[in-house]
């Protein structure tokens, strides 16, 4: 079976960013962000005073650079958390920190630290960053430069970093499972297993001629969205026109997977579409077990209180697999046999 459309929805306005939240997608079009649930559905709609250009989720918490800001939002409620911070320049890309927190690239050539709660920390000089790759740990980031090149810094304190080959990238992916995709400078993809100086394995894949735009790793392997509009499958297993879309569907140049068998694709021009894959459904219930997961390695109470509102909030919604997940993760049995009886007595 392969990937099909299950929904499609269009934007009031031009698509800035769009980002995976909990299993559905948040979508930044004009000043309005929308979060859009698995089945379509809006969970919320807010207007912004400025538009929002990248954002990335993460417990609960929405990080979002709009204008020259970095501001945090409640995945819940679209509530705002903090009244926002600035640098001259604004900022270009952002992700969550392992253990908690926030890093962002600035525009004039630093990495900028904050707390999870949006706090500054401290800023790092790195030069011009064109994307943030990601993390290898809690302490070694990737980026690529302006020219391409690859680099690992080391966020200590005494902060390093260095530059991971002599060799320009035109493109390269986030880092996924460890994992990134690349093309080199000659057109060809490669897939790389990256260190903090150098590369345990680099292999060029041998596939059609992709010129990528976007690119995610799903439970079956990379899916490239092509600078055409086509939906391209990277998976050596792929050996037929299934496993690709329609090269005549033009499904734009944005790109999210929002769970492990679900991705949303997006026009500029505001036509998202939701694509599945059936085959996968083991892995899409894995991806569900996550959030359970980073409940049990909440760091401190603080954490432990935030997660428990999410799994309240998740009870209150009707979304009682997730509450339960949440609540045996977090070593409430009690309430886990609850609603476990709950979804029996109804018949969920």
């Amino acid at each position: 079976m392969s990937w099909a459309i299950t929904w499609s929805w269009q934007a009031d306005a031009r698509i800035a960013t769009m980002a995976p939240v909990e299993g559905g997608v948040l979508v930044s079009s004009g000043l309005e962000l929308t979060l859009l649930e698995a089945d379509g559905s809006a969970r919320w709609k807010v207007e912004m005073p400025f538009k929002v250009h990248a954002a990335y989720a993460n417990q609960g918490t929405l990080a979002l650079l709009a204008a020259h800001g970095f501001y945090l939002m409640d995945t819940t409620t679209g509530s705002m958390k903090n009244e926002g911070r600035s640098t001259p320049g604004g900022f270009s890309d952002i992700m969550h920190r392992p253990g908690g927190g926030w890093v962002l690239a600035g525009r004039q050539g630093q990495l900028h630290l904050f707390s999870q709660e949006g706090r500054g920390i401290r800023r790092v000089e790195t030069g011009p960053i064109r994307r943030l790759i990601g993390w290898l740990d809690r302490e070694h980031l990737l980026w690529q430069d302006q020219e391409g090149m690859i680099w690992c810094g080391r966020l200590t304190g005494d902060d390093k970093k260095r530059m991971l080959e002599e060799r320009p990238w035109s493109w390269c992916s986030r880092l996924s499972e460890g994992r990134l995709l690349l093309q080199s400078g000659e057109g060809g993809i490669w897939e790389g297993v990256p260190h903090p100086f150098g590369w345990d394995a680099l292999e060029r894949l041998e596939s059609e001629s992709v010129e990528p735009m976007q690119a995610v790793r799903g439970g079956d392997g990379w899916w490239v969205l092509g600078i055409e509009g086509g939906l391209h499958s990277m998976s050596e297993v792929a050996q037929s026109d299934e496993e690709s879309s329609s090269p005549s569907m033009n499904l734009g140049d944005l790109l999210v997977l929002c769970t492990p068998d679900a991705m949303v694709t997006a026009t500029r021009n505001g036509l998202l579409r939701r694509w599945v894959a059936p085959h996968l459904s083991e892995a899409e219930r894995q991806g569900r077990y996550k959030a359970a997961a980073e409940a049990a390695l909440a760091r401190n109470w603080d954490e432990r209180r935030q997660l428990f509102t999410r799994a309240q909030e998740a009870e209150d919604m009707g979304k009682l697999s997730l509450a339960i997940e949440l609540y045996e993760a977090l070593g409430r049995s009690e309430d886990a046999r609850r609603l476990l009886a709950r979804q029996k007595e109804s018949g969920e």
